[in-house]
């Protein structure tokens, strides 16, 4: 499943939001909630978090991801796993690249690896369409973070922080 947008700032702004994954939570918060980190430190390589997806008729809805490939300042990397006994891999891909008039194109990619016949059969039967349309809409909410600074959700932090 892949979505993309472009985005009206550079992609050094750009990258330096995303690398954050405190920030993920901010433009994912409709469809992924209950962000916890899984380090103090949110930013680069070894970032991680883990969260809950408010898919409709999923029991085992918790995931969590680590990013495990920071390129500044064209791509982020993130490797997690979800469903139940987490067993199934997800592979999420960040690229960024120079758009005109200083714009940055901004393309996520999630790849999932379903491990029984019942994970294959329950992503067949819409949980990729509704993964691309909330991706998408995330998408639109970055883009409109980064632009006018609005649309912000919650931002996710350290307990007790």
């Amino acid at each position: 499943m892949t979505v993309s947008i472009v985005v009206s700032a550079s992609p050094d702004r750009v990258f330096d939001y995303l690398q954050d994954i405190a920030n993920h939570s901010e433009f994912t918060d409709h469809y992924l909630v209950d962000w916890h980190l899984t380090r103090v430190d949110s930013v680069g390589l070894g970032a991680g978090a883990r969260f809950r997806a408010k898919a409709p008729g999923v029991r085992f809805s918790w995931a969590d991801v680590t990013f495990v490939e920071v390129d500044r300042p064209k791509r982020i990397v993130e490797a997690g796993r979800t469903g139940k006994y987490n067993r199934i891999r997800t592979l999420g891909v960040y690229e960024l690249q120079p758009a005109p008039l200083g714009a940055t194109r901004v393309q996520f990619t999630l790849q999932t690896v379903p491990a029984t016949l019942s994970d294959r059969v329950l992503e067949s039967l819409g949980a990729r369409a509704w993964t691309r349309r909330k991706s998408a809409r995330a998408m639109r909410r970055l883009r409109g973070i980064l632009e006018q600074g609005e649309g912000r959700g919650r931002r996710v932090s350290i307990a007790a922080g």
